[in-house]
Parts: C-alpha cells; structure tokens; sequence
C-alpha cells in the first residue's frame, strides 16, 4: 500500500498543472468518511496533538481547490466552509501562489521591525485604501485576528486615556486571555480557562429573529446598560461585529449599528468594527460595515486577508492609530513578508476579479434553497445572512427553542457523505455555510442537496 505522501503526490502531479491547482470540481466518495488513510492520521493525531485541539471534517487533506476537498484516501468533499472563512478566493489561488513562491525565494523573514520592507508598507497602504471611510488612516500588521482585536483595546485605551470596553451577546473575539473575556460563549472557547481580563462589559445585541425588536430599540436597550453599567466617561471602546460570525450570523436590524456609532462619536468612545469573518468580500460588499452604512474608528481584520496564510490587521483613523508610544505595537512575525506577498495578490483578486457580484450571486442561490426548505420544513426556523456568509437556525417547531441535537446530526450527516458544513451559535443550533467564491453553482447545489438530504433523515 502506498503511503498518504505518495497519494498527495499522484493528485498533484495528476491534476495541478503550472500556475495553480486545478481538481476535478466533483464531490466523490471512494471509501467511508474517514478512509483508512485519513484514519490512520486520526490515530496519530490522537497520539501526538493535545486533545483540546479538535477538527470537523475527519479526513487527511492532500489537496484542495476550487470547490472542493479532496483526502488521502482519494475523496472529493465539497468545502462549505473555506476553513472558516479564509479560503474566500479559493484555495491555493494561482495569483496567491506565485506571489508567494517569488517572495519566499527573495527573503522570509527580516523582522519589520528590524528591517523594513516593501510588501508591509503596500498592504498598509492597501487597507487605508479599501476599508470604510475617506478619513485618512494607518494600519498596523499582525499574525491572527485574536491578536488584531487586543492590538485594537491597546490602542483604543491609548488613545482615550479610559479602561472599559464593552463587548456584545453572542460576540466571539478570539482565544487568547483578553479575547476570551471579550467572547461571549462559554464552551469551548473560555469554560476553566479563567480568570480572564477585567474592564470587559457586555451590552445586549440585536437578534431580530428571538428579541422581536427593531434597530432603534435594541440599540436604546444596549446603549441604556453601557450608560447605566459603565459609563461613558470610563469607556474605551466598543468592539461589534457587524455580523456575528460565532455568534450565529446573526445580521443586526436596520438602525441598530448606525445609532451605536452615532453614540460613540457624541461620547469620545472609539467605535471597533471586528471584521474578521465578514471581511473582503464575504458579505457582498467588500466589509460588512458598508451594508450598514457606518464607518468604524478602527477595524480589525483577518481571515481572507491573504487567501490561506497568516496575517491580521487593524486600520483606523491616523490619530487614534498614532497614540500609541514608539515600540508599543508590533510583534516579531507581524506582517510577515510572505503573508503580505500573498495579502497583495489576494486583495488584486478581490478588486478586480469579480469576487463581490460572485458573493452576491452564491447569496441569491444559497438563500433560496434554505428559504425552500424552511418553507417545508418547521424546524428551520430562520434564514439569514449576507453574501457567502448564510445560516439556517434550527429550532424545535413547537417551542422555536434551539435544537443543537438536530444541528450537529445534520453537519454530521452531510459530512458523511462528502460535504463539508460547519455549525455555530450560542445555542449550537446554526448551520454556517462560507463557501469559497470559486465553487461553482452546480458543486453549491449539489452540497445543499445534500444537507437536505440529512435533514429529511433526521
């Protein structure tokens, strides 16, 4: 029997001509889910990486394009899920490829802080550029979006001379110490891991589908508790996501974001915009915040930055940015150069390749399947979302209570037979689906056939 390394081998050679992958853009399944191949490293895994590290799809990935997930046992899954929102151009993107194999034959590694170069500067000038607002901004560069946001509360603090920030319900924010205070959920992200950072305050969201409120009343409702609870003379900043990526995609009402914004320049708060999820593209519009017309203070920034590699930011107004003391931000790996090398191509990809009509065409397609079957099904109790970035909630008809039972059967189920969705919510009752702008409309059907497939059987 060959080995997984040899299999990966035949693939490529196979099917990645120069300039990029290029897979069969089928779903195929030539042994169970997992394959002895992929199982054999399940084993491994088990052996060698700490248990709190899990994985959603059981399989051993050797290649990965387009549409699809392809293992070492010669499955083709469907990819609903772009590694959580980070392969949005598409896996392995052949613009991302050769920027990267011409950066990391130059140099990898000086230390930005060492010694400059061009692509840091680039993507910098990039992010003022493209990110909400015509106010003239900098941008600091990072390694993940956890270590984006705490950039972002150290500067907010800076700036304003005050402690407090106020973070929202189902918000999630990251992993480390300060994010995990300022997330919202408790399992897995924070249960044992405390005691976490203080002058962390939570503020109720709007969740129009559970709270039957409309955009001005949730934010009067919101705004009332940081006044009462906090006190603006205390507060630093509040950090929002637009839409709520962890959280459920929840999609706040009209109005709701707006008067939070608004509120925030009458009381010297900094407005924090966590794009992390929603940003470049995924939404249909290049940031989530241009759907609700507000244009943040600061905003942080992640994921599909650089199609695939590590590379986070945050960009703001210029004096909020330039608070902060010489040496004060920064970090050995930020802005690495082959990340930014592949955040150029990534964002040339973004601009001029058709990536927000392309979001905007796998909204219509997704939206209207799942709103087909929340018409003939009573347990889809909401549809929801933005762009490439759609939810179905799953509730109990009878009650409308969240069924997490039914929603980790169903993910389970459609990954069982070749497509890959993940689930989210404080409840653990959403199926997020975050497909990469490259998958085609029949592979998109296909998987939602068979994620309605696994409802019916559940």
């Amino acid at each position: 029997m060959s080995s997984a390394a040899d299999t990966q081998s035949t693939i490529l050679q196979a099917e990645t001509p120069l300039g990029g992958p290029t897979l069969p853009q089928e779903r195929r399944l030539v042994t169970s889910i997992p394959g002895p191949r992929s199982q054999e490293l399940l084993d491994r895994k088990a052996d060698a990486v700490a248990a709190g590290v899990g994985h959603t799809a059981p399989v051993q990935a050797v290649a990965a394009g387009g549409g699809v997930i392809v293992d070492a046992d010669g499955n083709s899954l469907i990819d609903l899920g772009s590694g959580i929102a980070v392969t949005t151009i598409g896996n392995a993107h052949p613009k991302v490829v050769a920027a990267v194999q011409e950066q990391v034959a130059q140099f990898t590694h000086t230390c930005f802080m060492i010694a400059p170069y061009d692509s840091y500067v680039s993507v910098a000038e990039a992010l003022n550029r493209i990110t909400p607002g015509d106010h003239a901004k900098k941008s600091a560069l990072f390694n993940s979006g956890a270590e984006a946001v705490e950039n972002a509360v150290k500067i907010a603090r800076k700036y304003t001379g005050k402690q407090a920030v106020v973070a929202f319900d189902h918000g999630y924010h990251g992993r480390t110490n300060l994010t995990m205070a300022l997330t919202a959920k408790s399992m897995p992200y924070k249960s044992g891991f405390g005691p976490f950072a203080s002058e962390i305050y939570r503020a109720p969201l709007s969740y129009p589908y559970r709270d039957g409120l409309d955009g001005g009343l949730a934010a009067k409702k919101a705004i009332s508790m940081i006044e009462k609870q906090v006190g603006a003379d205390n507060l630093a900043a509040i950090i929002i996501e637009p839409i709520q990526g962890e959280g459920g995609f929840i999609v706040p009402a009209d109005g709701f974001l707006p008067a939070l914004v608004e509120w925030c320049r009458a009381n010297d708060v900094v407005f924090i915009a966590d794009e992390i999820q929603t940003g470049f593209a995924r939404t249909g519009e290049m940031f989530a915040s241009d759907l609700f017309g507000i244009v943040p203070d600061l905003i942080t920034t992640a994921k599909g930055i650089a199609g695939g590699l590590p590379l986070a930011a945050v960009t703001g107004r210029a004096e909020i940015m330039d608070a902060s003391h010489a040496g004060g931000l920064g970090g050995t790996y930020g802005g690495n150069p082959i990340a930014c090398a592949a955040a150029l191509a990534a964002i040339d990809v973004f601009e001029n390749d058709g990536m927000l009509e392309r979001a905007r065409e796998i909204e219509t397609i997704l939206k209207g399947r799942l709103q087909d079957l929340q018409g003939a099904d009573p347990r889809v109790g909401d549809v929801r979302g933005h762009g490439a970035m759609i939810a179905a909630e799953f509730v109990d008809p009878a009650t409308g209570e969240p069924d997490a039972a039914l929603t980790a059967a169903v993910a389970k189920a459609s990954i069982a037979q070749g497509v890959i969705v993940l689930t989210c919510g404080t409840y653990g009752n959403v199926i997020r689906f975050l497909p990469p702008l490259s998958i085609t409309d029949d592979l998109l059907h296909e998987g939602l056939d068979v994620v309605a497939a696994a409802l019916a059987d559940n």
